[in-house]
């Protein structure tokens, strides 16, 4: 049987599992075994990790859009019934990068709805 050389093989896996733990801390990004131990450990945390990002970015636009409301003389309950019934199609991401970084427009917002 000829020889098989298996460089290219075995580069291809120690470069696929370092590409996936770019960002880690330490040597987890750069050393093989330590790579692989980091992988183990953050794989099954990877889908859980997806829902609780999209649940913390909600719950602080919420805190922003009660911030900006209480400034313009209304609570964030009121003010979200309100745009449900005038059928204002905003969404909580927009609304609390408005009452950030525009008040006067969020505040025209919150006179549109009262």
């Amino acid at each position: 049987m000829t020889r098989v050389k298996r460089g290219t093989t075995a580069n291809k896996r120690r470069e696929k599992v370092l590409k996936l733990t770019k960002g880690f801390k330490w040597g987890r990004k750069s050393k093989e075994r330590a790579a692989k131990e980091g992988l183990l450990h953050a794989l099954p945390r990877m889908f859980k990790g997806r829902k609780e990002k999209k649940r913390d970015y909600r719950r602080l636009w919420n805190v922003k859009i009660n911030a900006g409301s209480r400034e313009a003389g209304t609570k964030y309950s009121t003010l979200i019934n309100a745009l449900h019934k005038k059928k204002v199609r905003l969404d909580r991401k927009i609304l609390a990068d408005l009452a950030e970084h525009e008040p006067e427009v969020f505040k025209k917002i919150v006179e549109f709805v009262k």
